[in-house]
Parts: structure tokens; sequence; C-alpha cells
């Protein structure tokens, strides 16, 4: 079992001020995988002052400098590739293609896509006599869930550091083993001392003294919408910058000119990946009703063959979902589909067979499900698909839409053209077609209650960048 019981602040491993710990699960067994010490608000102020003295120095450091310091961690976060990947898949379940594979390279994208970005950011811009100059906002807030745990650290801390703030980063205390690991190559990188702080803890606890702290300057958040809300009430008193990435209940509209194997069997897949652990997640799928007993015969056939199983087998598909608590409210949404009348394809309550011990969920898709159901309104956060029939293309767009969420749409069609107008109409930070996905330079985040802010690539930079303008600067 693995101790993690220091914090990192200031360049150092130190001890909590109190001394209270929480067990870690392992989700594949139910078993404790590690042990954690919690922080508490006197932890907190230790970190933010480290950071903010950090900050007097690293605020005015140079481009190449900070250069350096991502260059040095990109080399460290290569060597501890693996024990990142081993870690991801012991703390959230992911199976091991999934945690070597998309989870663990999450960190590496993100930290080679602020470095290539850092190289040639624009920092400063001529207005004539006058300048534009984008200064790092200072100390920042990072709170990370468990879902992708290091995708979330990578996105917020690298454009962080890259643009000279420092941080304080609450990782899940759900998922802290690849933030452990994170912070151990930050050390090993020599980022210095104060500009990387983690302290573990909860979110009523360590978070909402973060969200709270006159000496934080932004807050960037990746959670709940619930949970959001609550950063964004306790920053508003000192008038702190929030960004902000929340749930989601994406749209997945198959067109009447889609093929309908590729686009069923590619909707299913994603749903199932990550065990539908993920915010943008395609949970409903918009088929049109002359094709619905086609569609559900292709996704009750996929979604059978998902292997589920030891996340540490290679020939597992889908593992377990995080926790019990996570196990038992999707267990409940599933009750409640088939309760107020959903059509249950595959799947449903209880746990596949021979998967007792862990926290396993079957995957589960129902169909002749309406916008008004709670399978369609509430994000489940687990592998359950919903398909919706529509009767027009401007009743699935308007369904599409009839939601509080905007993360993510996606659009199926062999018409290019048609897929690119549909996907003007949806309303949500990032539009699929076909299947398309991009890369770590490509902006992520959502309209409406999913959020606001942009992280990833170029645009990530901007939540942590203040606007000077400075007039008669060339006169």
């Amino acid at each position: 079992m693995r101790e993690y019981l220091k914090f990192y602040i200031n360049g150092e491993w130190v001890d909590p001020i109190e001394g209270k710990t929480l067990d870690v699960m392992n989700p594949a067994d139910a078993t404790v995988c590690a042990r954690i010490s919690m922080g508490t608000e006197a932890d907190v102020n230790r970190a933010v002052a480290a950071a903010k003295t950090a900050f007097e120095t690293y605020g005015y450091s140079s481009r190449e400098e900070r250069v350096a310091v991502l260059e040095r961690c990109v080399e460290v976060y290569k060597a501890r590739y693996q024990d990142m990947a081993d870690a991801i898949r012991m703390e959230m379940g992911a199976p091991k293609e999934l945690a070597d594979g998309e989870q663990a390279y999450c960190g590496l994208g993100h930290l080679e896509q602020a470095l290539e970005v850092l190289r040639s950011y624009e920092f400063e811009e001529d207005l004539g006599p006058h300048r534009v100059i984008k200064e790092p906002i200072g100390v920042c807030g990072l709170i990370t869930p468990w879902n992708w745990p290091v995708n979330q650290i990578a996105c917020k801390v690298a454009p962080a550091i890259a643009v000279g703030c420092t941080v304080v980063l609450k990782p899940s205390e759900i998922a802290p083993l690849s933030a452990q690991i994170w912070a151990e190559i930050m050390h090993e990188a020599g980022v210095p001392a104060g500009v990387f702080n983690m302290v573990n803890g909860d979110g009523p606890e360590v978070g909402a003294s973060l969200s709270k702290h006159p000496d934080v300057d932004m807050m960037s958040f990746t959670g709940s919408t619930r949970a959001g809300t609550q950063v964004a009430l306790n920053a508003a008193p000192t008038v702190k910058r929030v960004a902000q990435e929340l749930g989601g209940k994406s749209p997945n509209i198959v067109l009447d000119d889609a093929n309908l194997e590729k686009a069923v069997t590619r909707g299913v897949l994603h749903m199932m990946n990550n065990t539908g652990q993920s915010c943008n997640a395609p949970s409903r799928m918009f088929v049109p009703r002359e094709r619905l007993a086609e569609a559900e015969a292709i996704a009750e056939r996929v979604a059978k063959g998902v292997v589920v199983g030891d996340p540490a087998s290679t020939d597992t598909k889908m593992g377990p979902v995080v926790s019990e608590a996570q196990y038992n409210k999707i267990q409940g949404l599933i009750q409640a589909g088939i309760d107020e009348g959903a059509k249950l394809l595959t799947g449903g309550v209880g746990k596949p067979e021979g998967l007792e011990d862990g926290y396993f969920v079957q995957p589960t898709v129902f169909s002749e499900v309406n916008n008004e159901m709670t399978i369609a309104r509430e994000e489940i956060f687990g592998p359950v698909l919903t398909i919706l029939p529509y009767d027009s293309e401007d009743e699935a767009i308007a369904m599409a839409n009839d939601t509080p969420y905007g993360l993510a749409g996606y659009v199926q069609s062999e018409d290019i053209d048609h897929a690119r107008r549909v996907a003007r109409r949806i309303r949500a930070g990032n539009v699929h077609l076909n299947g398309a996905s991009g890369g770590f330079d490509v902006p992520f985040g959502g309209f409406k209650q999913s959020g606001n802010g942009r992280e990833w690539g170029a645009h990530g930079f901007t939540d942590y960048l203040e606007i000077k303008a400075v007039e008669g600067f060339a006169a």
C-alpha cells in the first residue's frame, strides 16, 4: 500500500499541520490501495504564502527561463510515464490500454503543447504609440477531478507556469496518486520553489480555503456544476477570476444520411470509453425514428461486446467506476430509466456476472427515451447511453440544445457540408463531426452551465493572463 502523507510546498515535502488521513480505494476490488493526508486551511495558507513569494520573482522571469522549466518537466515526465499510467489504473480503474495510452499521455501532451505555444506566444501588442501587455495574473488555485486526473492537472498547471503564474493544486482526494507522481515530476525537474505547490484534501476544507483566499488571484476548477457554483460563490467576495469546466449531457445527432452502422458503433464505444466517466461523453444519441429499430440492434450488439473486467488485463475495454458512491448513483439513475418507461436494450441494474468485488457497472443502453426523462436530463457519469428518436432535423437540433449543459456535441453524416451546417446550430463549446477529435491545440470548454473559459493550447493561456495597456509607451 502506498502512503503519501506529505504535501509539496515551497519546493519541499512537508508534514501537514494536522494528522488527518484518508484511505484511497482501488475501485477494481474495493480494497485500500493508498493513504493520504487531508489538509486544512492552515496548510492552504502555507502553500499560498509560498506561491505569493515565488511570484515576486517568477512572475518576471523571461520566456527563455520558463521554456527551460517546461523542457525539464517534459524530460522527467517521459522518464516517469509508466509510473503515471500505473497510478491512474490503480486509483480510478482505467483499463491498462486506456491508462497507458490516452490517460497518461494527456499529461505529456499538455506539457509539450504549452512548451510549443510558449516559444512563440505574443505577450505584447503594438497599437501605434501604445502597448498592450499580457502579464501573468498571479497566484492560481487549481482544483481538479478524478475522472481524467493528470489530464486536468496538466492542462491547468502547464499553461499557468508557462506564462509566469505560480500555483496551488488541490487534486481529487478520490484519485490523488497521479497528482503525487506529478508533484514528484515537478520537483525532479527543478521547478523553482513555490511555483508549484500541492495540498491534498476535500472541497469543503481545502477547496473552499483556496477559493476564498485573498491572496489567490484566480481559481480554475473542473468538476460538477454544483461544486463549481460553490467555488464561484466562495471566490466572489474577493472578485477573483474563476474559470470552470463543468458537467455535460452531450448530444450525438445521427443524421438521416449517416452510415448507421459506423455512426452507432462509434457512439456506443465512445460512451463506454473511460466507463462513461467523461464530462463530454456522447450520452444522448438522436436517431431518425424510421431507423430506430436498426439503430437499436446495432447499439445492443456493440454494447454487449464491450469487455468489462480487471483493469490490469490487456483484454479489458471497460473497468469499474471510481467509487461506491458513484456506483450507487449510477444504479439509481438506471432504475429511474426503467421506472420512467424507457426501453432497456441491454445492461441494467446490478454488476456484470463474475465481477462482484469492485464497483463494476453493466454497459447499459436505453431506447425510446424522451428529453423529459431523468436519464436524458441528468449527467449519469457512467456507461449508460440513451437513444432518442426524432422526426425531423429541426426537432433533433432543438432537443439537442434542450439542456442546461453545453460542453460538447457530435454530428454524424456522410455529407460533410450537411454535418457542418448542423454543427453551427449546436450550442456547445466543442462539436465533433463523424468521430473527429481535436489535438492538444484545440480549445476545450463549454457553454451555459458547462462552464466558462477555455483550456488547451494557446487558448488555454488566456485565463492566466491579465491585460495591461500602457499608453504613450513609444512616445
